[in-house]
């Protein structure tokens, strides 16, 4: 296995800016911030100001915000905490498998998308419920507003962290501090009107959930999240232009290949693009040995070996599937050597 060149999965390195304040975070931030000693006080500060910083960037108030040590739990509450006896559930086809699984037993409908992503929002009522997904995180497309559903709006933003604004009207929120570059094992939940919601959860007091959560990797997160924004200011109109730069060169250059969305409607950073007669799981295999990190949704790299659902859902092809994330670091002399090698073992593939 050859060293990498380019690092093109969604999973990339903690943000610098976290990892050089961690140690001290943990220092400065091992206390229980619910007691009274002076640790514990400098960890409540730490942590207040953390979830300013976060509320600020995420469009959303402070008291808002609840930190979570799993994400995926986030769904349950964020869905189940608005259901109420004889609510319907709406979700795109495109949903996370978490959604899916809440849908299974309950007055539920799936609402298809087209080959954009993009699915049409149904009216409902006012007890129903919609988990909305403000991006897709598979393919990187964004949904249309839900500004014709009248019920209660579940938005799923573990995709598209900070980059896109909740609608007007939302009820609950979810985020994964992956998405900015953040450490693992924090999400953050939100709740817009906590007079709405009920926790679906067993509890005994108001906290949300009954696992604790870091404080340090809390404030890693914020601190993160500071940065990766200011670094994808600064690079928003070269990400977008490399997003175009590889769509024109897998069309005209390699050509047979289904590209998920358009460039105005997925998010800049990220492309899934299909070819027809390739095998993904080899394509993955040959593009690692020469350096390139790509993930894939193709059914074969899958592990229960079911062809990617959103794929299907959209219409576009379930094989020779590659997911390419343009990280804020990504250079482009290593994008147009991806690009390179790309072509050259399509062509081997197919010959």
């Amino acid at each position: 296995m050859g060293s990498v060149t380019g690092n093109f999965q969604s999973e990339t390195l903690l943000h610098p800016a976290a990892s050089a304040f961690l140690t001290e975070a943990f220092e400065r931030g091992w206390a229980d911030p619910d007691k009274r000693h002076a640790e514990s006080q400098q960890a409540a500060i730490l942590l207040n100001e953390a979830k300013e910083g976060i509320a600020g960037h995420l469009g959303i108030r402070r008291d808002q915000v609840e930190i979570l040590s799993d994400p995926a739990i986030g769904y349950h509450l964020g869905i189940s905490g608005l259901l109420r006896e004889g609510s319907r559930l709406f979700y795109p086809a495109n949903s996370r498998s978490e959604v899916f699984a809440i849908a299974e037993g309950i007055s539920a409908q799936k609402l298809e998308v087209d080959s954009s992503g993009a699915a049409q929002s149904p009216v409902g009522e006012l007890k129903d419920v919609l988990a909305w997904q403000a991006a897709n995180a598979e393919t990187g497309t964004i949904a249309n507003p839900p500004d014709a559903f009248a019920g209660r709006i579940f938005v799923d933003a573990t995709a598209s962290g900070a980059l896109l604004s909740l609608p007007d009207r939302w009820s609950t929120a979810l985020w994964n501090s992956r998405a900015w570059q953040g450490p693992a094992g924090v999400g953050i939940f939100a709740i817009a009107d906590r007079a709405i919601w009920r926790n679906p959860l067993p509890h005994f007091d108001q906290r949300v959930s009954s696992s604790d959560f870091s404080v340090p990797l809390t404030i890693a997160s914020a601190i993160a999240l500071d940065a990766f924004v200011a670094d994808f200011n600064e690079r928003r109109s070269e990400i977008r232009e490399l997003n175009q730069e590889i769509r024109h060169f897998l069309h005209h250059e390699i050509g047979d290949v289904d590209i998920a969305g358009g460039i105005d409607t997925t998010l800049p950073q990220q492309l899934s693009f299909s070819f027809l007669y390739i095998d993904a799981e080899i394509l993955v295999n040959e593009l690692d040995r020469r350096g390139f990190a790509v993930d894939s949704g193709s059914a074969c790299n899958s592990a229960n070996m079911e062809p990617s659902h959103v794929l299907a859902a959209m219409g576009l092809l379930t094989h020779g599937n590659i997911r390419m994330t343009l990280h804020n670091g990504v250079k482009r002399e290593d994008v147009i050597e991806f690009l390179k090698t790309l072509k050259v073992l399509i062509a081997e593939m197919r010959a």
